[in-house]
């Protein structure tokens, strides 16, 4: 695994871009591949370990270049004061960086000992907000369920309202609320879960619940409430 990842981690980064019209060096995107924190077959059967390969080597990898390359684009436009495409790089930054960012939370959301339920402040604030762990994980796996075509759903801490949440949202990046910390995502893109369970994401679900890694969302709901309230107005 050692050698794979350093290998990685190589790929996914950079020195510098050249813009050939200009000489003036444009310093490359910044984002890097993570590694898993477990070996890819860690969390069979619940997600085989061909799935786990595929989804972080090739679709998140493909998530940090894009990144990467929108900012060397916006960069170069920058330098050339041409923003003739700006809408465009700013929707493949977005997208990209959502893909990134969104992943980067997914992987260490599952762990071979999760399942169960949450306990300690995160217990308390589920019941607190949703009435019981029962409830929440109803809202959750109908809003997983729900989601139209491609994208996922989340446990988020909203820092105006200072509560928890519970969104979906599409593709990578569209439709959830400024001002929201995600501390649970789950993936229902297609590539998260075909070569296991078919066109079935709700199997999908189901299992993905015997993964959930309970200890990360906690800290992630600790260190978000702790950070992000009474920072925004309008609460």
């Amino acid at each position: 695994m050692s050698g794979r990842r350093a290998q990685r981690r190589g790929a996914s980064r950079g020195a510098t871009a050249t813009v050939a019209q200009t000489g003036v060096k444009i310093p490359m995107g910044k984002y890097t591949l993570p590694e898993l924190p477990y070996d890819y077959a860690a969390l069979e059967p619940s997600i085989s370990g061909k799935i786990m390969q595929l989804h972080h080597d090739k679709h998140h990898k493909a998530y940090v270049d894009g990144a990467n390359t929108a900012l060397d684009q916006l960069a170069e436009a920058r330098e050339k004061n041409d923003f003739a495409t700006i809408n465009q790089l700013e929707k493949n930054l977005a997208f990209n960086l959502g893909g990134h960012t969104n992943h980067s939370i997914f992987w260490t959301n599952l762990s071979p000992e999760g399942g169960g339920e949450p306990d300690g402040e995160l217990a308390s604030a589920i019941s607190e907000y949703f009435g019981s762990f029962d409830a929440f994980k109803g809202q959750f796996t109908a809003a997983a369920l729900g989601v139209q075509g491609s994208g996922w759903a989340g446990l988020f801490w909203d820092s105006i309202g200072e509560n928890l949440i519970i969104q979906q949202f599409f593709d990578q990046q569209s439709q959830f609320a400024a001002g929201t910390v995600p501390l649970y995502l789950l993936d229902v893109w297609e590539h998260a879960y075909y070569l296991d369970y078919l066109n079935v994401r709700a199997d999908y679900v189901k299992a993905s619940w015997n993964i959930a890694n309970w200890s990360n969302v906690g800290e992630r709901f600790e260190t978000a409430r702790e950070k992000t309230t009474g920072l925004l107005v309008g609460s």
